[in-house]
């Protein structure tokens, strides 16, 4: 009977414990919820500084509110543990710990913005087709014109690094193949039209006007070929197997020399045979770029151009030495018609 009656105290007993704790998490909770309610009412935000400070997440906010609360109220005394302690607390510290966390590895505004900036550099740098039709290759073109229509010796007022630095960015942006093909075909325009202005020549400027557009070509190559080394060998040399400076002197022998040469070797043949009719380097200067053009033509006159270049003939041999001296003795007669006096050496 009495063991009864105790466990109906202790029942009793446990029973109320629970009610009073959930009488005190009520409370707290409603102090909370008052206290967030009694809040004034929002401030216009003050203005921006330089430097603004970083926002609290929302459950900070609510917690600090239910705190505050608490802390007016105050606990009731013997009802168990203080309120900061109990479930309901723990509950929303955790939740402000989870806010926290996401707002501090969310990102920025700024390294969005920074992103985003780069991006659009990036694609503000890459040239398009018409880029390269209206504004790079106009460039090049007025410089190649420069180089190919110079005298020897002229200054050329062009910036070649402007020029390089064309080439560099065509190439980096997938123009090579372009590029490429619009050089030939302005150097290939531009030699037919040297080609029509030889075959209105008379014959006794030919040879001399030959030797100048020779000269004029070879000379501006040693400019073209460096300003588009870029193109020529990441380009040219990978993907055709071929070399910018030998196919741009092929253009020369196809549209220039192979169309003139049956017309020049007879008057170089004739200024041979009458000494000084055309100066001696005009004649070195045409043998020797006709053997760089294509050395098979050293078979249309192979005495004409072993006087240039060596190791044309076969060598000597002693049955042709009165022939050797026969070729002085002519040379000697026609120096003297010529008004140039016999020098006699004394040794």
């Amino acid at each position: 009977m009495e063991e009864s009656m105790e466990e109906e105290e202790g029942g009793g007993g446990g029973g109320g414990y629970e009610a009073m704790m959930d009488d005190q998490n009520h409370n707290n909770w409603e102090a909370a919820m008052d206290g967030y309610r009694q809040q004034p009412p929002p401030q216009p935000p003050p203005p921006a500084s330089s430097s603004p400070s970083p926002r609290e997440p929302p459950g900070v906010q609510l917690l600090a509110v239910a705190a505050a609360a608490t802390e007016r109220k105050g606990p009731k005394e013997g009802l168990g543990p203080p309120p900061e302690a109990n479930g309901v607390t723990m509950m929303m510290m955790k939740s402000c710990d989870a806010a926290a966390a996401k707002v501090a590895t969310a990102p920025t505004p700024s390294a969005t913005i920074n992103i985003n900036t780069s991006t659009s550099k990036f694609l503000m740098n890459v040239i398009t087709i018409e880029d390269y039709k209206s504004t790079y290759w106009p460039k090049l073109d007025g410089a190649i014109d420069q180089l190919l229509t110079q005298s020897p010796g002229d200054y050329i007022p062009i910036s070649y690094e402007q020029i390089y630095s064309c080439v560099y960015k065509c190439v980096c942006q997938q123009h090579s193949e372009q590029m490429y093909s619009d050089l030939i075909k302005k150097i290939t325009n531009h030699l037919e039209r040297v080609s029509k202005e030889l075959q209105a020549s008379p014959p006794e400027l030919y040879i001399e006007r030959f030797n100048l557009a020779l000269g004029q070509y070879m000379g501006a190559l040693q400019s073209i070929v460096p300003l588009f080394i870029y193109m020529n060998k990441f380009y040219i040399e990978t993907k055709l197997n071929r070399d910018l400076k030998d196919d741009l002197i092929k253009l020369f022998t196809e549209h220039v020399a192979e169309k003139h040469i049956y017309s020049l070797m007879p008057l170089l043949l004739e200024a041979q045979s009458t000494p000084f009719q055309i100066t001696p380097s005009t004649m070195a200067n045409i043998v020797k770029g006709l053997y760089t053009l294509r050395p098979e033509w050293v078979q249309m006159a192979p005495a004409l151009f072993s006087k240039f270049i060596p190791n044309i003939l076969p060598p000597a041999v002693e049955s042709e030495l009165q022939q050797y001296a026969a070729q002085d003795q002519k040379l000697q007669r026609d120096l003297l018609q010529n008004g140039f006096a016999r020098f006699w050496f004394v040794i």
